[in-house]
């Protein structure tokens, strides 16, 4: 993966808490299309959204997330 120090430090990020997904789009999205964490993380099934119901979403690091991390030698929480 190109970007996958930069991807690794946004599953990390997220593995702290689940995080809205507003405030990760606010703190990760780019419009740079050399810069794309966020669309590696999903691609790769790093996170996952969920749906709280309503317009609510809710984004998490998966299984394969928490593995990403370990491998790197990062904490999952």
């Amino acid at each position: 993966m190109e970007n996958e120090p930069l991807v690794l430090d946004l599953v990390e990020w997220i593995a702290g808490r689940p995080r809205a997904y507003e405030e990760v789009m606010e703190a990760w999205r780019t419009s740079c299309p050399r810069l794309t964490i966020w669309e590696d993380a999903v691609d790769a099934g790093l996170v996952s959204v969920a749906s709280n119901g309503g317009s609510d979403k809710t984004v998490s690091v998966t299984g394969k997330g928490k593995e990403f991390l370990e491998k790197a030698g990062r904490t999952a929480a």
